[in-house]
């Protein structure tokens, strides 16, 4: 899923233009971030649940818990393409700047306003920027193959960043990773395309993040849709494995005491 902000006046207007265009590209879903006083009305007899769900005639409304834009984009990852994202601009997310606005993310586009907006502009830009992967969305995909009625197991592998090894270590805050684009990419085909030529592999799906990863949360995911469970754990083992040896991706640790980049020591 490929995921734009969204900042500064008039957003709302450039989010619905975008949303439009993207739609003629697959499935859009909106984040917003309501400015008004409106309260909400909440499901009628939900009053002793947590989290309620109701369906009227102009659809789901919801409520429960908070959720942050990344657990609202974790759960649009799987059945989505595009996410427009208003309201947040503490999100660190590829965002289209009107005007002078202050955002956290990487600027993908500046404009004045809504009608100095070049729309293809963003839809070229954006294209060019990381997907938005989960371990759900990855594992959706694969069902959607159409060898997957061959398919008797899908096995998985998801790696995490740690606090520490043992109890006497500084405790990790996060990691940092960069990649040799381009190369990085080839290797990873190269790797998928070995992995997949196996005997009773069908798909073999892998993602792995960059930038800022803070303690616990996912870094990479390995995803084996396999006909039997032996191909799939073995080809799930065998591409984490071949990942970390081959594909040119570089870490720097951030501790509490100290950073350092993990392949010069």
């Amino acid at each position: 899923m490929k995921v734009v902000g969204v900042v500064g006046d008039e957003a709302d207007a450039v989010a619905d233009r975008l949303a439009d265009r993207f739609a003629d590209r697959g499935r859009v879903g909106a984040v917003q971030h309501e400015s008004h006083d409106s309260e909400v009305p909440e499901p009628s007899d939900a009053s002793s649940a947590e989290t309620a769900f109701e369906l009227d005639a102009d659809g789901w409304r919801a409520r429960g818990e908070d959720k942050s834009v990344t657990d609202v984009l974790d759960t649009l990852a799987p059945t989505h393409d595009y996410a427009v994202v208003t309201g947040f601009p503490n999100a660190d997310l590829p965002t289209v700047v009107l005007g002078d606005a202050d955002h956290a993310g990487t600027t993908l586009v500046r404009a004045d306003g809504s009608a100095e907006l070049d729309v293809e502009a963003v839809v070229d830009e954006l294209e060019a920027t990381e997907p938005y992967e989960t371990l759900e969305s990855l594992v959706a995909r694969a069902k959607r193959d159409p060898k997957a009625e061959r398919s008797g197991a899908i096995a998985t592998f998801t790696g995490r960043v740690r606090a520490k090894d043992s109890d006497d270590d500084t405790p990790t805050e996060f990691l940092d990773f960069e990649m040799y684009e381009g190369v990085a990419d080839a290797k990873l085909d190269a790797i998928r395309s070995d992995l997949e030529a196996r005997n009773g592999v069908f798909r073999v799906l892998m993602h792995h993040r960059t930038g800022r990863i803070d303690y616990g949360e996912d870094i990479v995911f390995v995803v084996v849709l396999a006909g039997h469970r032996d191909e799939a754990f073995r080809t799930v083992e065998d591409g984490i494995n071949r990942l970390k040896a081959e594909v040119p991706i570089f870490k720097k640790e951030v501790t509490l005491d100290e950073q350092f980049w993990v392949h010069e020591r």
